[in-house]
């Protein structure tokens, strides 16, 4: 059993001319709605969007059994204005996804979008993810540390004391969030680049911080392998050796940390370094990994045959990667 833990929503274009349109009159027009039938989802999933197939044809060429789906982060527009158009844009984008887990129930598990809006308290968020779990049977969110979007204002560390009304609901829901940034507003920072920051600023924060203490059944994931986490570890385990505090190597172990790597060298890293205990499996495919890779002949998000090459990861702990953290921490029934 394969199962991508960090893929996007491959939807209609009539889906992303919705936010140009809330883009364009800010609200003044009220929210609207979006009218997609079944089967321009269907052909959604079949067009080629990025890469050589459409997302299902992907799915298939690449040997991946389920997907667990969320919004497209750059699309996601946190540092827009006013708020109500990234929580009707966020509504919109979930009901997609949710028809789309309906339609293909034995592929799709359903991941929230959060409307997050830059400045706004995150107590906002919470009627929509409460939604989308509660009614619509999502298994999980994503988590955008920087909802300002790389515009210069920071935004409080996820170890501040301001995102604890989102770890408790996610305690009380028992679904785990999945730290993802959305767009780039700097030109000298492209939000690939930012991705990586950020989520290596996250997994500092929260480390640092008593979230774990405060909260300790709170599942957190991290997407692209834990941004330069694994590439700095000495760097900061040797920085944490100068306190008294808990080693930094022995820290990582409290959040899990995806596979979304590709290049052999990086995901054989990522699994020294962090272990397979705390990897999940994900592909972000189709993404921006679907390019054809000249040096292997498939796409560069093709990365299980470069796990099953592997001969110092067992068997189990390859199935542990694959699917079975998988199934623990988003509660799959399989």
């Amino acid at each position: 059993m394969i199962i991508d833990c960090h893929a996007h929503v491959s939807a209609p274009a009539k889906l992303w001319a919705y936010k140009a349109t809330l883009l364009a009159h800010r609200g003044s027009h009220g929210r609207g709605k979006v009218i997609i039938s079944d089967d321009e989802l269907v052909e959604a999933l079949h067009t080629p969007h990025m890469g050589k197939f459409g997302h299902l044809p992907y799915l298939k060429e690449n040997g991946t059994d389920r997907q667990c789906i969320s919004p497209r982060p750059f699309q996601m527009m946190h540092s827009e204005s006013p708020a109500k158009i990234v929580d009707w844009l966020h509504e919109e984008v979930n009901n997609v996804i949710y028809r789309q887990t309906q339609m293909y129930p034995d592929v799709f598990i359903g991941v929230a979008g959060l409307p997050q809006v830059a400045g706004r308290p995150i107590e906002n968020v919470l009627p929509e993810l409460n939604r989308c779990v509660t009614e619509l049977g999502f298994k999980g969110c994503l988590l955008n540390p920087d909802p300002y979007e790389n515009s210069g204002t920071e935004a409080p560390g996820l170890g501040d004391k301001y995102w604890y009304p989102l770890y408790e609901k996610l305690c009380e829901l028992d679904v785990p969030a999945h730290i993802h940034s959305s767009g780039s507003r700097s030109e000298r920072t492209p939000y690939s680049l930012h991705f990586i920051n950020e989520e290596t600023i996250a997994v500092q924060s929260l480390l640092k911080s008593s979230v774990f203490d405060d909260f300790p059944g709170l599942k957190i994931i991290c997407s692209h392998g834990g941004g330069a986490i694994p590439y700095q570890m000495g760097r900061f385990d040797s920085g944490s050796m100068r306190g008294k505090g808990e080693r930094f190597r022995a820290k990582i172990k409290k959040l899990y940390y995806d596979t979304v790597l590709y290049s052999e060298a990086a995901l054989e890293l990522l699994i020294k370094e962090l272990g397979p205990e705390r990897l999940i499996f994900g592909a972000e495919c189709p993404g921006v990994g679907s390019a054809h890779n000249p040096d292997t002949g498939r796409p560069f998000d093709d990365i299980k045959p470069y796990i099953d090459g592997f001969d110092w990861v067992s068997d189990e702990d390859r199935q542990t990667i694959y699917s079975g953290n998988a199934i623990k921490v988003f509660n799959l029934d399989m």
